[in-house]
């Protein structure tokens, strides 16, 4: 079982930026894939970003490419967001999610899920 807690959230203008992190328990960190999802308001929760284990291979939705980085530290369970030139759209609750296998962009790849960490991006 692992357990995930988001953190980082916040309030930032158009064009900020913010970090978001997310800190796993647990021995075995370094053998999950990790990924961060969100749900704007009315709307469907849709994949960010993930980051595969043992590889470290990224990959991005095409509408934070670009923007957003997905990184890890293994020594500290930790799998973190950094979001740059944030918009209005980026507006959500943000999710880590933890895979025993590959990952991917679907959220039924993902075993793990955080409870979220809201993002709210002001014009």
């Amino acid at each position: 079982q692992v357990q995930l807690v988001e953190s980082g959230g916040g309030l930032v203008q158009a064009g900020g930026s913010l970090r978001l992190s997310c800190v796993a328990s647990g021995r075995t960190f370094s053998s999950y894939t990790m990924g961060w999802f969100r749900q704007a308001p009315g709307k469907d929760r849709a994949f960010v970003a993930t980051i595969r284990r043992f590889t470290g291979f990224t990959d991005y939705s095409n509408f934070v490419k670009g923007r957003f980085t997905i990184s890890r530290d293994n020594a500290k369970n930790t799998v973190y967001l950094q979001m740059n030139s944030l918009k209005p759209e980026d507006t959500a609750v943000y999710f880590c999610a933890a895979s025993r296998a590959s990952g991917g962009g679907a959220e039924s790849e993902y075993d793990y899920w955080g409870q979220g960490t809201q993002v709210t991006v002001s014009s």
